[in-house]
Order: structure tokens, then C-alpha cells, then sequence
């Protein structure tokens, strides 16, 4: 290999005239050329956004994959520039274990079909799971790195560079000031004027880079509607899932367990305790599935003939608003407390509520039943 001694005799030489130049400023035996304060502050704003960026990258890779040593095989794989291959989430996971609980135990039997229900909600869910953290990876975290691995590493360099300019800079000011002869005065302001121009141009250079750190911001916006987007799909689904599977097990729930409340494990008959009421559940709104109080083929009760039970009558609070379809159903104001029961026959989708002298059908999943 050939070497060119002269070239790397001066670069040795700059480094250390460097070198003795920020020592001197950092005991303060030197001037140090400082930046203006607009330059100063795209400085301390770029600093600040590499170190947000990076913590909120690193949490949304916590978020989206919790597990430390996947994350450590899937950093290995894109750093060698390979697929990541495809890895089961835990609800796929779970829906796999029911499965085969539900045909080791009987799929015939109430047990087993829940099981085979739940298996297939879940895995309804780990799918969706799975394409949030597909979406998110490719619409907000890849922005992300981009900005990391690739402008920041550019501003950084030029930002050495800059400094290194201005160390230069203010070693030729430190020589000219030391120069005693005319001959060594014009050296000095010659190599002083050179340094200056170089500074200025790098100054420039950097302060064109800083600048564009708003632009980086407005990416990363647009980055981050996605992401929410994202989320907000992921959520939608799952909560439609979930919904679909509470309608199917609630369907079945009085036959399995007749005479009991949904979405209790207390019994029907237990009577309201006078100590202060404490929330045993909560559901989210669903609108019922059947607004009859009798199964198919069987008389519907009378309201007015309706008598609570001697126990078994409930508080409830009524979580969202909800307007009667008709005369048989009592419509229901947010926060208000009324009391509640069950009949035997009746769809376990609905309750008897009453409020003063009022007394309708309601559904159980617009309450949340009291203790």
C-alpha cells in the first residue's frame, strides 16, 4: 500500500493543533468563536428530536413486540438483511390450545363448544393483531429508523466537521495574535482568512441541515396519523370480535346456566347487601339480539302481571343512554340507578327494570350490575 508521508504528517499535525486548541478552551486559555443564537437553537432542537425519536422508537418496539428476545432475533435479521420469518402472537397461540383442549374434552359438550368459540375469537384477534404490527412496523417505525440511520448520521458529520472548522478557525487566531514579525503577521492572516472561509461554507452547510429538521417533523406527523390509524383499525377489530363473541356465548348462557344474571358469577337469588355497592361487571354496548322476552313458540309475559321476586332483585347502573323501542321497554338515562330482575323464560339478553312506577324490559349489557 502506498503511503503519502507528507499528507499524513500534516493531518497529524492538524489533529493536534486541534487537539491543544479545545483543551485550551476547555481551561479557558483560548477564545472560542461562538455560534449565533439561531444556530444555537437548531442545535438544541435537533438534539432533542434524535433523543425523542429514539426513545419513542425503542417503546413502540417494546409495544409492538413485548417479548425482548424476539426483538434482539428480528434487530440480528435486519441487520443481515434478511425476511424476519413469521412468528405465531399469543392469541393465535392461545386459540391453538383451546382447539385441542375443546376435542381432547368433547366438542359436543357445553364446555368444549365454548372452547371451540373462544379458539376462534381468539385467533381472530391474533390475526389482527398481526396486521397492526405489520402496518405499524412498515408506516411509523421504518420512518423512524430512516431518520435515524440516515439524516441524523448526515447532520452529525457535518456537525464534526463544522466544529473541527471552528477549532482552525480560532488556532489561527490564537497564531496571529502570537505573530511578532510582518512576515509571520501576513501568514498568519492569510491562513486566518482561509479558515474563515471554510468555516462560513461549513456553518452554511449545517445550518441547511438543522433547518430541515422541520420537514423531518412533518414526516414524522403524517408517520404518526398512520400509526393511530393503524391502531385505531386494530382496536375496531377486535372490539367487533369480542362483540360477536359475547352474542354468541350470551345466546347460550341461559341455557347452560338458567336463572342467572349475565355477566355475574353471583347467584340470582343473593339479596342486594345495604353496605355500598361494588361493580362486579361492566360490557360494552351492544345492541341486543332479540327483543322478545320469550323463546320462539312460547306466550310472552304481561308486564302489567309482573311481580319482582320476594329476592333476587338487583341495583344496576345504566352505563349509556338507551331509547325503548317500545312500550314493553323501559328507556334508560346514563348514571341512573334502577332496580332489576330476572323471570324465569325470559332471553337472558334482558332484565325486568324499574324505575319509581316505571317497568320495562332492558338490556343487560347497557348495565352494570351492583352487589
Amino acid at each position: 500500500m502506498d503511503f503519502n508521508m507528507k499528507k499524513l504528517a500534516s493531518d497529524a499535525g492538524i489533529f493536534f493543533t486541534r487537539a491543544v486548541q479545545f483543551t485550551e478552551e476547555k481551561f479557558g486559555q483560548a477564545e472560542k468563536t461562538e455560534l449565533d443564537a439561531h444556530f444555537e437553537n437548531l442545535l438544541a432542537r435537533a438534539d432533542s428530536t434524535k433523543n425523542w425519536t429514539e426513545k419513542i422508537l425503542r417503546q413502540t418496539e417494546v409495544l409492538l413486540q413485548p417479548n425482548p428476545s424476539a426483538r434482539v432475533e428480528e434487530f440480528l435479521y435486519e441487520k443481515l438483511d434478511r425476511k424476519v420469518p413469521s412468528r405465531v402472537t399469543n392469541g393465535e397461540l392461545l386459540a391453538q390450545y383451546m382447539s385441542e383442549a375443546a376435542s381432547e374434552l368433547g366438542p359436543t359438550t357445553p364446555y368444549g363448544k365454548t372452547l371451540i368459540r373462544v379458539a376462534e375469537a381468539e385467533k381472530r384477534l391474533g390475526t389482527a393483531e398481526r396486521d397492526f404490527i405489520h402496518t405499524a412496523s412498515i408506516n411509523f417505525l421504518t420512518p423512524l429508523r430512516n431518520f435515524l440511520e440516515g439524516d441524523w448520521k448526515t447532520i452529525s458529520k457535518e456537525r464534526r466537521l463544522l466544529q473541527n472548522r471552528r477549532l482552525d478557525l480560532d488556532a489561527c487566531k490564537a497564531r496571529l495574535k502570537k505573530a511578532k514579525a510582518a512576515e509571520a503577521k501576513a501568514t498568519s492572516e492569510q491562513e486566518l482568512r482561509v479558515a474563515q472561509t471554510e468555516f462560513d461554507r461549513q456553518a452554511e452547510v449545517t445550518r441547511l441541515l438543522l433547518e430541515g429538521i422541520s420537514s423531518t417533523h412533518v414526516n414524522h406527523l403524517r408517520c404518526l396519523h398512520e400509526f393511530v390509524e393503524s391502531q385505531t383499525t386494530y382496536y375496531a377489530q377486535c372490539y367487533r370480535h369480542m362483540l360477536d363473541l359475547q352474542k354468541q356465548l350470551g345466546s347460550s348462557q341461559g341455557a347452560i346456566f338458567p336463572g342467572t344474571f349475565v355477566g355475574t358469577t353471583e347467584p340470582a337469588s343473593t339479596p342486594l347487601s345495604s353496605t355500598s355497592p361494588t361493580t362486579t361487571a361492566a360490557t360494552m354496548p351492544v345492541e341486543p339480539s332479540v327483543a322478545g322476552m320469550a323463546p320462539p313458540g312460547e306466550t310472552a309475559l304481561c308486564l302489567e302481571e309482573v311481580a319482582p321476586p320476594a329476592s333476587g332483585t338487583r341495583k344496576a347502573r345504566v352505563l349509556y343512554d338507551y331509547e325503548a323501542a317500545d312500550s314493553s321497554e323501559l328507556a334508560l338515562l346514563a348514571d341512573e340507578l334502577i332496580t332489576v330482575y330476572s323471570l324465569p323464560g325470559m332471553d337472558p339478553d334482558w332484565l325486568i327494570g324499574e324505575r319509581g312506577n316505571k317497568k320495562g324490559k332492558v338490556p343487560v349489557t347497557y348495565l352494570e350490575l351492583l352487589s
